[in-house]
C-alpha cells in the first residue's frame, strides 16, 4: 500500500515536486496541465504523458462530479515513483472504475496506467491519489 502525502512532506522542498491550488470550471484541467511543464526536466517522456492524461482526469472528475468549486492538486516525485494527489472540498463523486458507460472512464484509465492508486473520502474533501512507477 502506498504511503499517504502526509508521510511524504520532506518531498516539498525538491523543486520537482510542489502542491497548488487550483479554481475550478471548465479551464482546470488546462491549467493543471499547464501547471506539470515545471516537471519537464525531471520526468522522462512515457511517465510525463501518463502523468498528463491522469492529472487531467482526474482534475475533471473532481470539477465535473464533484462540482467542486477549487482543486489542490498534489505532486511529490521520488527517485523511483511520482506520487499525485487531487483534492476537492466538493461533494464525493464515487470513485469507482466503471466500463459499461460511454463516458467516464478516467478511473478505468487510473486504474490501468497507474501503478497503484486509492481514494480517502474525508470530512468535507475527497482525495484521490495515484502512484507511477518511475523505473
Amino acid at each position: 500500500m502506498s504511503q499517504g502525502l502526509a508521510e511524504r512532506e520532506a518531498g516539498w522542498s525538491r523543486p520537482e515536486s510542489f502542491r497548488r491550488r487550483l479554481g475550478g470550471g471548465p479551464g482546470a484541467a488546462g491549467r493543471a496541465r499547464r501547471e506539470l511543464a515545471a516537471l519537464e526536466a525531471h520526468l522522462e517522456g512515457p511517465v510525463l504523458d501518463s502523468l498528463r492524461l491522469l492529472v487531467t482526469e482526474l482534475v475533471t472528475n473532481a470539477v465535473r462530479h464533484a462540482r467542486a468549486p477549487a482543486v489542490e492538486l498534489a505532486i511529490v516525485v521520488g527517485a523511483r515513483r511520482v506520487h499525485v494527489e487531487v483534492a476537492n472540498a466538493g461533494g464525493a463523486f464515487g470513485a469507482r472504475p466503471r466500463e459499461d458507460r460511454d463516458s467516464g472512464w478516467g478511473l478505468v484509465l487510473i486504474d490501468r496506467l497507474s501503478d497503484d492508486w486509492g481514494v480517502a473520502d474525508e470530512p468535507g474533501q475527497q482525495r484521490v491519489w495515484f502512484e507511477l512507477e518511475r523505473v
